[in-house]
């Protein structure tokens, strides 16, 4: 019985689906492996165009660059992606970005709610309990200190629904569509367990690597001074601004890659990697690791402007307590009791709204 076209296709399909290869890198061989495996290296790295490859019966060696539906699609991407979005300069994104914000507003108002509302009560119930002369361990104060904790526990429960909602929000409005609240919250419900996940590992990375060199510099701190420990102390600082610089290279498209690109866990920190290391043949101010640099350095300053402002009082005063006193003790028991005595700041708790609102 003649085959008709239709399942002669399906056949080859099938085919090419099925057949294994084996490629050679570096003067090893490594196969059989089907298509999926070898686009699994290809997308990890280790497997590259010109790297040697043939057919598991097949003696004669070619290319990976001919296998079938390997690197076609990679290459249409590509040519698709360079032709779909113009490259633009970095006053062009400040003023995209601007817009972007203007007109999802109140979007971006409702997710920050989301974070907002359970930290602004527990920083007032906290101010609440810190301003009180006496504490007394009684049912109300047991209450309240609940009460604040809860809500710290749910202020860290809904950061990961608004990293999502913030780049659910950013990519439907620069697409020119309407995103809707509603819809918003299923789509922020549905990315929550992953981004929780990625919010856990990359902040977790980032105390981890931060609280270990000081904890090995305050165990050299505290035995006798030589130049050996100050030596030491100056190499585990240096340790650890490298190791936090590369953390924060490799973290740096995380978000983006989890949410828009749909992509696991593994694979969203593996091309946030990619793309902060990539593109190296372009100038380095058109580069996304240097363009994600600078919008981060700018949003830094601002934050840490908010942030100083109101405690510059208490800063100069730390400052003058620390080459004035001669004693330690009496340095640590002032600093404690300064600490213990500043009630609500009405200007901090304002300004840190304001944050809060501008973070999107």
């Amino acid at each position: 019985m003649a085959q008709s076209p239709y399942n002669f296709g399906r056949f080859a399909l099938k085919y090419i689906m099925t057949e294994e290869w084996i490629v050679r890198v570096q003067g090893k061989e490594y196969g059989p492996a089907d298509i999926e495996t070898l686009r699994e290296w290809r997308d990890e790295g280790r497997l590259l165009a010109p790297n040697q490859a043939r057919s598991a019966d097949v003696d004669l060696w070619t290319t990976a660059a001919e296998i079938p539906g390997l690197f076609e699609s990679v290459q249409l991407e590509r040519r698709t992606s360079d032709v779909s979005l113009p490259r633009r300069s970095f006053a062009q994104i400040l003023t995209e970005t601007l817009r972007i914000y203007r007109k999802g507003f109140f979007q971006f108002f409702y997710l920050t709610l989301l974070v907002a509302l359970p930290s602004i009560c527990a920083q007032l119930s906290g101010s609440a309990l810190g301003a009180s002369a006496e504490m007394k361990a009684d049912l109300r104060t047991l209450i309240a200190a609940m009460f604040t904790f809860c809500m710290l526990l749910l202020s860290l429960a809904a950061w990961p629904a608004f990293i999502a909602g913030i780049q659910i929000v950013t990519a439907e409005i620069a697409a020119g569509h309407k995103a809707r609240i509603f819809g918003l919250l299923h789509d922020v419900l549905k990315f929550w367990p992953r981004v929780a996940m990625l919010c856990i590992f990359v902040y977790g990375a980032y105390f981890f690597w931060t609280a270990l060199p000081l904890a090995i510099i305050w165990m050299i701190m505290s035995g006798p001074l030589s130049l050996l420990s100050i030596l030491l102390v100056l190499t585990v600082l240096a340790f650890q601004v490298w190791i936090v610089g590369r953390l924060f290279v490799n973290f740096l498209f995380w978000q983006q890659f989890a949410v828009l690109a749909e992509s696991d866990a593994t694979g969203a920190l593996r091309q946030s990697k990619q793309l902060a290391r990539g593109e190296r043949d372009r100038p380095w101010f058109r580069r996304p690791l240097w363009r994600g640099v600078l919008l981060f350095s700018i949003w830094s300053a601002f934050v840490l402007a908010i942030n100083v402002g109101p405690e510059w009082p208490s800063i100069r005063h730390y400052f003058h307590q620390l080459t004035t006193s001669q004693d330690p003790q009496v340095l640590l028991q002032a600093l404690t009791a300064n600490s213990k005595s500043q009630a609500f700041n009405l200007a901090r708790f304002i300004l840190g709204l304001v944050e809060t609102l501008l973070r999107p």
